[in-house]
């Protein structure tokens, strides 16, 4: 199992690490015994987030005993410091634990404000200044939001999303978070599950020592692979480069990242989920989204005016009218299959 620094922080991750969202749509049995399959096969690292609905809480039962043998990193959306404190609170409840290793501000579309005293960063710093929490780091989908994090030097780790079909501009992050001592944490390495090539995956991950890449597993079967990559520990090769310009090729430009920079719609379609909707049917809990509200939501597509204003302010550059009809129809196919679940 390979270990990697993260930045200055003194925490050491493992690559593979466990992205924990998926275990949302795991039963509390399955994930527990998901979880200990990856403790007792090497892994150390593993993320999740209040927002993530019982992921903590499945954390907590399971890795309980080996607490202090694990690095646990969790996140909140909360923006004011009476918030952020009570999700800091819930979070080390659910995790059966007394500090979280890191703390991040999750999926922020501007830089948290360190100087406001009444702001989320304040809750963060003194829950630190008391041991609560040992490093604090950020997320965000937006490469401009990023760029700015890292500038301030108010954070100790990124994360981002990072893989083979991830920008130029997305990739050099990870060397700009090398030079300022920040950790770097690789979210979407498998592109919302569009890319399926553990082995290529893996090499291309290794190319960038100081990227922890976190993989959202689900599955047993899932776990084996990766744990099996890890062994082997697969270089970059000839066969692995033609999978990754192939995926590139026909993939780069339909992974939406859910930032909404290209809301509101005129007709109320709600791009930023209708957009990334097979991902959330896949990796997330999906009943949600088999329900009446969703299904008129997703058939607002239908009425798209072809406007482009969306896609004009979308920073990924997506043809966003063309990716929503491919994901109506993916949409009406899938719940065609598990509407009866």
């Amino acid at each position: 199992m390979r270990y990697i620094k993260m930045g200055n922080t003194g925490l050491l991750a493992t690559a593979p690490a466990l992205g924990c969202l998926p275990l949302q749509r795991c039963s509390v049995e399955d994930a527990v015994r998901l979880i200990r399959k990856a403790y007792d096969g090497g892994i150390r690292f593993f993320d999740t987030a209040n927002a993530y609905s019982d992921s903590e809480y499945k954390i907590g039962l399971a890795l309980e005993d080996v607490r202090e043998d694990v690095v646990i990193a969790t996140k909140s959306t909360t923006t004011d410091k009476e918030g952020t404190w009570a999700n800091i609170r819930n979070s080390l409840r659910m995790l059966k634990t007394d500090y979280l290793d890191l703390f991040q501000f999750h999926c922020v579309s501007q830089v948290p404000d360190v100087r406001n005293p009444d702001g989320a960063f304040a809750a963060a710093l003194e829950a630190k200044q008391q041991g609560l929490i040992r490093h604090i780091g950020v997320t965000t989908h937006l490469i401009e939001i990023a760029k700015n994090c890292i500038g301030t030097g108010w954070f100790e780790t990124l994360q981002f999303p990072f893989s083979y079909i991830s920008s130029r501009e997305d990739l050099d992050l990870a060397a700009a978070c090398e030079k300022k001592g920040m950790g770097f944490i690789a979210m979407k390495g498998l592109a919302g599950g569009l890319i399926t090539n553990v082995n290529a995956c893996h090499a291309f991950m290794k190319q960038y020592p100081n990227v922890v890449p976190i993989w959202g597993i689900q599955s047993e079967a899932e776990l084996s692979q990766w744990l099996r990559a890890a062994e082997e520990d697969p270089e970059m090769n000839g066969e692995y480069l033609a999978q990754i310009e192939a995926d590139r090729k026909e993939l780069s430009g339909s992974f939406c990242r859910g930032c909404g920079y290209c809301m509101p719609c005129p007709v109320e379609i709600p791009i930023n989920n209708a957009a990334r909707m097979n991902m959330l049917l896949r990796r997330s809990p999906y009943r949600p989204y088999m329900s009446d509200e969703w299904r008129e939501k997703m058939n607002r597509i239908n009425d798209c005016l072809e406007c482009r204003s969306c896609a004009s302010k979308c920073p990924y550059q997506l043809d966003t009218p063309a990716l929503l009809k491919v994901m109506l129809r993916d949409y009406n196919e899938f719940y065609e299959l598990h509407k009866n679940d």
